[in-house]
Order: structure tokens, then sequence, then C-alpha cells
């Protein structure tokens, strides 16, 4: 047994140029310091990647990471992170999925997997325990990614094996190329394309050990009183079990800050068309939960008449309703569905692949764009079949989809005519359904926040549900708001627990209850300053790291929309974010965290104090 409850102990390197396994222990000191997850991961490539290479060059790694509750019974215990520096950003990029995968790994005798090197051809790698083999995948090459797990799945002899994959997306390098296992996706960042610049297709893995905990009895009382409080929160134990994530959709609406129209406005005038309550009603057969989840959010759908008939989605949650509907203009929910399983099957990020679309559908509709521009399809918004067309063209990076491939940052640099003023993108990454500009603690976490325009950093929960220190419209408090957020999510990520537990967990920093689950699994016994600091630690080594790539407080900004064009319409009419006033912001951030004003870099001072000495070193030479 290893020294802490919970962990396996030690981490597997696959390194494909010389196809060879081997192993790494988890020290008794990264354990500590850095929980799991997140932490492992920034800290494993921080350590390991040298500043400024290209992110499909041989010298990117990827890493898989576990928490120290996979593989328990803990509620929500099926998380996994992949993370990998970022062909969209150019920075740290953790990324995250739920169902089975995870757990899986733990039960090989793993932590995570660190990924190095490159195959001169396509390759997958089984694991089974101790046992780890190369394998040719040139006849997987090309193919979906739920094909891919099917016939992996046949071959190998074991519909049980668990199997995470890239699909055409990935293999074409597409920037916003997810990681599949089953039918979850590690949407952002693109790290579905760093693996496939590695020629790396898939991994599948079996285990058959234990997770050990240090007592049993401690953690099973734990665990009673974690449940009862899932099943009885209001969110978690009746909103999310009826109608998953999607029931957040009219919410949006109701606030006036459901990006629509590639963000022209924040008001969707057929919100009830696709609305989770629509979706129940109209395709949703059964609910399904992830590993040792009872809150089962997911929606199992199936499009039974229409243009659509005969879409099977394990979905679409919220994020993918926004993108492919409200963003595009499009007003139905089963061409939500198809849209989905296309991205999927393609492996392509979900939120990014709709905004690329919404981009592309301004572009058509102010005359950037015409139909020998976009192959001839008719990309305005609304148009649901050439939502489609565009998924297949950016799939197979045919067409105007080399373009789009590219994110709408590179695209907009490459097309020119103005259209870099209509980029959803922060940092290089396509902004998610949650609205900067309607609710200004999470406008200030996204524009600090490590991974650009993710609702994953920073959080809008309690702004939107009211229950943020102050109001989402006043800046009064903000910076405060989201460092607690980042906190929040940091530790989450680290632990690899969902983020529909965070009104269990707490909204706010590291709470006792965070505290609680990792103490219980690991008996580390460590108190909530230690644990709190394990937080910071971690997210001031992710800005190192992106400091070190030359990321600093210039980039610490939103799109140009969102900072110059206040929301023409709807409850949240007249918000935005004026340059002067998110400076303001910024510095006392900086103050908050310990970061130089001037730069955004953290000081050597705040390094050395959380024990990043060797940061510290780099970044103060």
């Amino acid at each position: 047994m290893y020294e802490y409850g919970g962990y396996a102990g030690k981490f597997l390197r696959l390194n494909l140029t010389q196809r060879k396994a081997s192993t790494v222990p988890l020290t008794k000191e990264m354990a500590r310091t850095f929980i799991g997850g997140n932490g492992f991961a920034v800290k494993i490539l921080y350590d390991e990647l040298k500043p400024g290479i290209d992110p499909f060059s041989l010298d990117n790694k990827v890493v898989f990471a576990n928490g120290p509750i996979q593989g328990t019974i803990i509620p929500t215990a099926g998380r996994n992170v992949v993370a990998s520096k970022s062909p969209a950003t150019g920075g740290f990029f953790d990324s995250y999925g739920g169902g089975y995968w995870g757990p899986e790994l733990k039960y090989a005798g793993y932590d995570g997997i660190i990924v190095e090197g490159k195959t001169d051809k396509p390759t997958y790698v089984t694991i089974n325990d101790d046992d780890v083999e190369f394998k040719d995948a040139s006849h997987l090459w090309g193919k979906f990614t739920f094909e891919t797990q099917e016939i992996l799945k046949k071959e190998l002899g074991d519909p049980k094996i668990q199997v995470t994959c890239i699909g055409p997306g990935g293999e074409k390098l597409v920037r916003y190329s997810a990681v599949i296992w089953g039918a979850r996706a590690a949407g952002r960042g693109g790290i579905g394309a760093v693996l496939g610049s590695k020629m790396l297709k898939a991994i599948t893995v079996r285990g058959s050990k234990d997770v050990i905990v240090p007592d049993v009895d401690a953690f099973k009382k734990y665990y009673d009183g974690l449940f009862e409080k899932i099943i009885s929160n209001p969110g978690t134990g009746q909103a999310l079990p009826a109608l998953g994530t999607p029931g957040v959709t009219t919410v949006q609406n109701e606030l006036g800050v459901l990006g629509t129209r590639n963000w022209q406005t924040e008001v969707f005038e057929d919100v009830e068309k696709i609305s989770g309550k629509v979706m129940r009603e109209k395709m949703v057969k059964r609910d399904k939960g992830c590993m040792a989840c009872p809150i089962r959010c997911t929606k199992m759908s199936f499009v039974e008449s229409g243009p659509y008939a005969g879409t099977f989605d394990e979905g679409p949650e919220y994020e993918t309703i926004f993108a492919f509907a409200s963003m595009c203009g499009i007003p139905s929910i089963e061409a939500v569905a198809k849209a989905d399983r296309l991205s999927d099957e393609y492996g392509l990020d979900t939120i990014s692949m709709g905004a690329v679309a919404a981009f592309a559908m301004e572009c058509y509709e102010k005359g950037i764009f015409s139909k020998k521009d976009t192959d001839g399809i008719d990309i305005k918004f609304g148009n649901d079949s050439a939502l489609m067309e565009l998924i297949h063209k950016v799939g197979k990076r045919e067409g105007i989809g080399d373009l789009l491939a590219e994110g709408t940052t590179r695209a907009a640099k490459k097309i020119g005519k103005g259209t870099e003023k209509f980029d959803s993108a922060i940092k290089g990454l396509e902004n998610a359904g949650h609205s900067p500009r309607g609710m200004k603690g999470f406008g200030l976490g996204v524009a600090t926040g490590t991974r650009g325009g993710s609702h994953q950093d920073a959080r809008p929960t309690a702004e939107r549900i009211g229950k943020a220190p102050t109001d989402r419209k006043s800046i009064e408090g903000k910076p405060e708001y989201a460092i607690g957020t980042q906190h929040s999510t940091t530790m989450q990520d680290s632990m690899c627990v969902c983020r529909m537990t965070e009104g269990i967990y707490g909204l706010f920093g590291v709470t006792e209850e965070h505290l609680a689950a990792v103490n219980v699994v690991t008996g580390m016994n460590l108190t909530l300053d230690e644990l709190a600091m394990c937080a910071e630690r971690i997210v001031n080594l992710e800005r190192a790291f992106n400091c070190r790539e030359g990321l600093g407080r210039k980039e610490d900004i939103l799109t140009h929309r969102f900072m110059n064009e206040p929301i023409p319409d709807g409850p949240s009419k007249g918000m935005y974010w004026p340059s002067e006033e998110l400076e303001k912001l910024k510095d006392k951030y900086y103050e908050l965290r310990g970061w130089d004003k001037k730069t955004g870099i953290p000081t050597k001072q705040k390094l050395e104090e959380l024990g990043l000495s060797q940061a510290a070193k780099d970044l103060y030479k």
C-alpha cells in the first residue's frame, strides 16, 4: 500500500519514440503539495517542458492524471484530467471528462500517464495492470471515435475495457480537437490535436487492483453524509437529475446573458425551443450518471422524427446547446443533438466548434464571406444544414474548414477586414456559454484565468443565482470573488470531482468540505490552511508556466466585443467592460494575489512563499 490512501503511488510514462513504457514514483511531497489531477499535471509539465516549444513538436507532452478519490465510491469520482501545452492558447491547459476512464486507470495501478515523444506511424497503447504494449493503429486512423472504441473492444476481446481516443479532427490537427472516452469529452484546448501530432490514436486500460483508504469506517460515515447532502440539495438532488445542465438555458436567457448570434446579443428569442424542458419532452429516453454519481445529469437522447431522425446522443449539455443553438441562431434541439453527435465522432470541442461556426456566420452576414469563400454553403444564422456541413468541413480540414480549424483568433488574423472585432476567443480559446459582460466577477476571473475563454477557472454560478457577495452588475468585491472561485475550481480539479457538486463543496475558495474529502481518503490530516495553500500554489505554478511562455498582464483581457460593445437589449442591456474598469480591477486582483502589477508575473516572494523556488529562479534570473 502507498503511504497515503487513495493513490496508486506511480505514474506510467509512455515514450512513443522509443516505444517504451516505464514508471515514475509519486513522491510523498508531491501528493501533499499538489493533491492530484490539475496539480499533478501542471507540476509535471512545468518541470519537463522547455519554454517556447511548439505544441505540435516532439518536445510537447500530454499528461493524464487522477485525483486521490478516483476509484472510490465518493460521488462524482469519475473525472480525469488531460493536460498539455495548448495549440489553441500556447499556454498550460487542463481539460476534464467524466465517465469511467479515470477510475479504470486507478484500478490498473496508476495515478496518471505521461505521454512523450512521437511515433512515425499510427499507434495505440494497451494497458492491462502492469502489462503495457504499443500496437499498430493503421486500421484505426481516419475512423470516428465511437467506431474506434468498438473496434478495440472487439479486437481485445473485452467489452468493458475503457478506451480514450482521438477522432479525425485530432489526426488533422484541428486546434480545438478533443480527447474522447466513452461518450465523454475532455473537449477544450486542442489536446486531441497534440495526440494527433504524436500519431497516438488511442489508449485502452483495464485494471484489477484495489483503491485503499486508511479508515474504512470513517470513509463510510463521510460518504453517507456527503450522499445525503447531494440528494437533499435543490440543485444536485432535484434540478440536475430532472433536466441536467440544459435546465440552465432558460435561466441564462432570463438574465440576458445567453450568447446569441456570436454574442451580438445575449437574448435568444426562440429559447423555449431549445430549453431543457422541451429537450426532456421530445428526446430524452433515460438518465445516466458517471462513475459513483447519484446526480445522473446526463440525458440519453434519441431523435425520433424530422431531418435528424435516428440521432442518438449522450446529451446535449447546456454548453453544446448554447454553442450550436443560440450562438448560431438555430432554434432546434434536434439539430443540436445531431451537431453534438457529429462533433463527438470527429473529436471536436463543441463549444469552440459552435463559436467558430457562429463567427463564420457573422462573416457571411456582414458580406466578408461570399458563397465562393464558403464552398457554396449558405452559412447564414439559423441554417442548421449549413452547420452540419461546416462540422464535416472542419473535421476533415477541407475547404473553408481548413481555415476554421485554426480557431477564431487565427482565422480572424488571416481574414482581416475587421473580423477581429467579432472574434469570441479569449487568450485563443473561444468563450464558453457564460457572459463576461453580464457577470462582472466571472468576467474578471476569465480575463485573469489560465485557460482564457473557459468557464472552469472562475465560475459564474454564484453571480447567476444571486449568492455572490455583491450583485453581478457591480464591480465591488469582484477581485476577491474571482480569486475565491479560481481557488475553488482548482481544488475540485485537483481532487478530480465534478463541477456539478460546487454547491456542495462551496462556491468560494477551499472549504472544510474539500478538506474532509481529501483527508478521509488520503489520511494526510492536512489543515484547511495547508489545503488552501495547495490551491494557491497550483494557480501560481500555472501562471508561472504561462509567464515563462511570455503571457502576462497584456494578455489578461477580454474580447473586443466584450470590452467595446454594450449588450444591446434584454435584462443586461448596457453592460460591458470598459478598458479602464478592467485595468483598475486587475490592479487590485494582482495586489491580492501577490503578482507584480506592471507585468502580471507572480513576485519572487510569492513564489518562494509557496515553495515554488524553481519557478522563482526561472522568472527572476
